[in-house]
């Protein structure tokens, strides 16, 4: 009667612009393009196809860890997994649907509170809109209703356990430390647990004051412990022991042996710990040692039969209750010798202020459009989900008191979305970190600026002032951000996106790549109405109108634009709103007749001229990623020469630098400097091709050994890594194709003898079950004396060597 359960709560931080709705490019990811796309790469893939190596560490089987555990993933990242990383989300939905299979009709995902609020810290009304929201969100996805649901950082008290109870989940899963006492059903006598002493081996009941009860389960403190920080991942037969030194043969009743940790432990946090994972589920199931459950099966054979009572505002990431969240309780994440978290009592509270400010007006703004502004608030979920314009449609429909016009249809569903960001801007990790100007503060700052523009949008005066006062009593560590009120000014105000500067976004992209009659530019869709551009040499002008549509609050805005390329970097325009159809008819062309002249100067004073008043825009001005993808493309044939130029000046001292290292005399810089991006610079390229040039790429290795030269190995792995994927996919497309099985093959070996190490995860998941399949069905014909058969056999025998495949 032993049982396991390996929870994993997995959450990231959101990172999103709010006014776009979509990460922009995070240089500290390099090479990937954001820390979603990384964590997303090191961890929430590999579970989903881990391997069991044999004792050669070849692989014998790939496993959906998914399916064997328990987990959550916070809706926000899951949502951003749907959209860039569809085979893991393919995945996690059929992990859930095995596993319902596996544990008698109990699938192992659970449902979380949305947005990773603190639920202690949150008002009645937003812990209720955080769990339908939760709820609704974990339907749309598992199609079907949780069992049970993850509260942020286990945050608890009797009110959020009350919440969840009334919403129909049965469990949620909490700290040692914050069970408080127990007692056995039928018994009066309480016995005190307090200080992580209840036995976490049985499920517990809470009797509520609304008289419904609701399960919990302290997880194992030790052993989670021990996972997340005392490395027991680094080595899979050990976490296995360790699992199962946590059951007691003292104890008479059906005991569970569970842990909860950090998703991200598995494999981002600790590399690799995801194949820990698999081959501990993988030896106590075959030696028969526990047999592997859920929450939810082992609540239904073995129900609770001890009541208990919670420790009210506890978590399981501050020993001080929930203080981490609003108090410098001590609490931090370290390194930082003399900094203080004073600013997160003040930060708290004029977000409390804000959300105050923001209720009564919404309620006064929404109460003529929709019955029921609460209930329309619970259910606005369906939209964020789903915002095809039919379903937002029947959504107003339900929710509306009458018939609503476009515009106030546009005013309900901003003011609905002015609510989302008020719960968003109480993301948990605003308050985790050390310092106020931190990525996560100011993305908690954000998101309630975002709330506040959406309010501004109606009238609403003083505001985002008294906002900001509140804000200045935020104190920063480091003195050039000064305070709250500084790094609002400094980073959420200029994160705000205006319908001009949208299109001056679109106006200076489309110099550079050409835009359809219609094309999406992030959550906004966008309709030419005109346009022209006009080139000459390297200048060109683009002249236009579009009408911009946001996808999320259904605004719309007609706006004229002019942008002028003069080579380079050198990018003007203007972007405004025309009140008639002459006046931009009038601008366009006066500017073509400039530019057909050759007259720059002219055409500059125009734009000028005309879009005064801060409707200008250059480079400088485009979203993140669409300028990166700019200046690269401007960068291109510049970095062409000059790559030239320092492959010249290394070629030309080659000998003098190998000379000198032979002598171990340092190398002057600059010739240091020429020959590390000369040889990174070929190296990248020649990795990149269709077909790599082995010998080549084999001589600049070379010659970076011998001249001692720094590689750039993530930006070198990560574009090899890429071609071997690619050949692998033409490989699995066609894997009865000699050719294409002995190219990979070759490929492979060769990147077996690069002086770092491949990350061949992908590789081998493409590769695996078309390889093991066609290698079967040629079995026979290739012992037979099939001579076409065994070739590739052979070929097949030893593609699957190189990626260290157990064939048997």
């Amino acid at each position: 009667m032993r049982y396991l359960c390996v929870h994993g709560h997995f959450y990231q931080p959101p990172r999103e612009n709010p006014f776009l709705e979509a990460i922009e490019l995070q240089d500290s990811a390099y090479p990937y393009h954001d820390w979603n796309e990384r964590v997303a790469s090191e961890c929430y893939a590999p579970n989903a196809t881990s391997r069991i190596l044999d004792g050669e560490q070849r692989i014998i089987q790939l496993v959906n860890n998914y399916s064997r555990i328990s987990f959550n993933f916070g809706p926000t990242l899951l949502s951003w997994i749907e959209q860039k990383a569809p085979k893991t989300y393919e995945a996690l939905r059929e992990a859930d649907t095995s596993s319902r299979e596996r544990y008698s009709g109990h699938g192992s995902a659970i449902a979380q509170a949305y947005n990773h609020m603190i639920m202690p810290l949150a008002n009645c009304r937003d812990k209720i809109t955080q769990v339908k929201w939760g709820i609704r969100d974990f339907e749309h996805r598992f199609g079907r209703l949780p069992e049970g649901m993850w509260l942020p950082e286990t945050a608890v008290d009797t009110e959020t356990l009350d919440v969840l109870a009334a919403n129909g989940i049965k469990f949620t899963i909490l700290a040692p430390r914050q069970a408080k006492r127990i007692r056995k059903r039928g018994s009066r006598s309480w016995q005190d647990v307090s200080g992580d002493r209840v036995d976490p081996s049985r499920a517990y009941l809470v009797q509520l004051p609304s008289k419904r009860t609701i399960s919990v389960f302290f997880y194992d403190g030790p052993i989670s412990q021990g996972v997340a920080f005392e490395r027991l991942l680094d080595n899979g037969q050990r976490f296995a022991d360790r699992l199962n030194s946590g059951f007691s043969d003292a104890r008479q009743w059906p005991q569970l042996v569970h842990i909860a940790t950090d998703g991200e432990s598995y494999g981002h946090h600790h590399r690799f710990g995801e194949m820990a994972l698999s081959y501990a589920l993988h030896h106590i199931e075959t030696n028969k040692l526990a047999q592997l459950t859920n929450y939810g099966e082992f609540l239904e054979r073995h129900p609770a039969d001890h009541f208990t009572e919670i420790v009210n505002n506890s978590s399981w990431s501050c020993v001080h209750g929930v203080e981490r969240w609003r108090t410098n309780c001590g609490c931090n994440s370290g390194g930082h010798a003399g900094w203080n978290q004073e600013w997160r009592a003040p930060l708290r509270a004029a977000l409390d202020w804000l959300r105050d400010e923001l209720m009564p007006f919404y309620e006064q703004k929404a109460g003529p459009l929709l019955k029921d502004v609460w209930a329309a608030r619970d259910e606005y979920v369906q939209v964020i989900l789903n915002r095809a314009e039919e379903n937002v449609r029947n959504f107003l429909q339900s929710h509306a008191t009458h018939s609503l016009s476009n515009e106030e249809q546009v005013a309900a569903l901003k003011l609905l979305e002015m609510q989302r960001h008020a719960m968003l801007m109480y993301t948990s990790c605003g308050w985790f970190f050390d310092e106020l100007s931190g990525l996560e503060t100011v993305q908690v700052m954000q998101y309630a600026g975002r709330a506040i523009r959406l309010a501004q949008d109606f009238g609403v005066d003083g505001i985002e002032s008294g906002f900001m006062d509140r804000l200045a009593g935020a104190k920063s560590n480091l003195p050039e951000h000064r305070d709250g009120k500084t790094i609002y000014e400094k980073w959420v105000k200029p994160a705000a996106v205006s319908t001009d500067q949208l299109a001056g976004h679109y106006a200076i992209s489309s110099l550079f790549e050409p835009f359809g009659e219609r094309t999406k530019v992030y959550c906004y869709n966008v309709e030419r109405e005109d346009y022209t551009l006009e080139v000459e040499g390297k200048q060109k002008l683009a002249v236009g109108r579009a009408r911009f549509n946001s996808e999320v609050t259904r605004e719309s805005a007609s706006l004229g634009f002019a942008v002028l390329h003069l080579g380079d970097h050198n990018i003007a325009g203007g972007a405004s709103h025309f009140e008639k159809i002459e006046d931009y008819d009038q601008l366009k062309a006066s500017l073509m007749d400039s530019f057909s002249k050759a007259d720059t100067t002219q055409a500059l004073q125009a734009l000028t001229e005309r879009f005064s008043g801060g409707k200008t825009f250059s480079l400088r001005t485009l979203f993140r990623d669409e300028q990166r993808k700019i200046v690269d493309l401007i960068l291109k044939e510049s970095l062409a020469t000059a790559a030239a130029a320092y492959r010249s000046i290394y070629e030309n001292q080659a000998a003098l630098i190998r000379f000198l290292n032979g002598l171990s005399i340092p190398i002057p810089a600059a010739f240091q400097s020429a020959a590390e991006i000369a040889l990174n610079s070929q190296l990248k390229q020649a990795f990149e091709q269709r077909d790599p040039d082995l010998d080549a790429i084999q001589s600049y290795l070379k010659e970076a050994t011998a001249t001692n030269i720094t590689l750039d190995v993530p930006g070198l792995e990560y574009a090899f890594r890429r071609r071997l994927e690619k050949e692998a996919e033409f490989f699995a497309s066609k894997p009865t194709n000699l050719e294409m099985a002995q190219k990979l093959a070759t490929l492979l070996k060769f990147a077996s003898t690069l002086p770092f190490p491949m990350v061949l995860w992908e590789v081998q998941n493409i590769c695996y079950r078309p390889l093991i399949t066609t290698m079967d069905e040629l079995r026979e014909q290739a012992q037979s004396g099939d001579e076409a058969a065994k070739t590739l056999f052979d070929a097949l025998a030893q593609l699957r060597e190189s990626l260290r495949i157990n064939g048997q």
